[in-house]
């Protein structure tokens, strides 16, 4: 049995083993594409990760100076 999601664009029903899935038309993923694209969505949550978090601070602190020193 297939498993049905809501389609994230127009809320149609879509099962998972749709073409398109899990956009119910090629429309709805272009649309939606287009609102990640324009800004529209935002990942709004920081970085949780602990790997990444050590690794972002590793490259802050060996990054080269841009040579503005005062």
């Amino acid at each position: 049995m297939s498993k049905a999601l809501f389609c994230p664009t127009c809320r149609k029903v879509v099962l998972a083993t749709d073409p398109d899935f899990p956009f119910c038309s090629d429309r709805c993923r272009i649309l939606d594409l287009g609102k990640w694209a324009s800004g529209d969505y935002k990942i709004s949550t920081p970085v949780q990760d602990p790997d990444d978090l050590e690794e972002l601070a590793r490259s802050k602190t060996h990054r080269p100076n841009s040579g503005d020193e005062d």
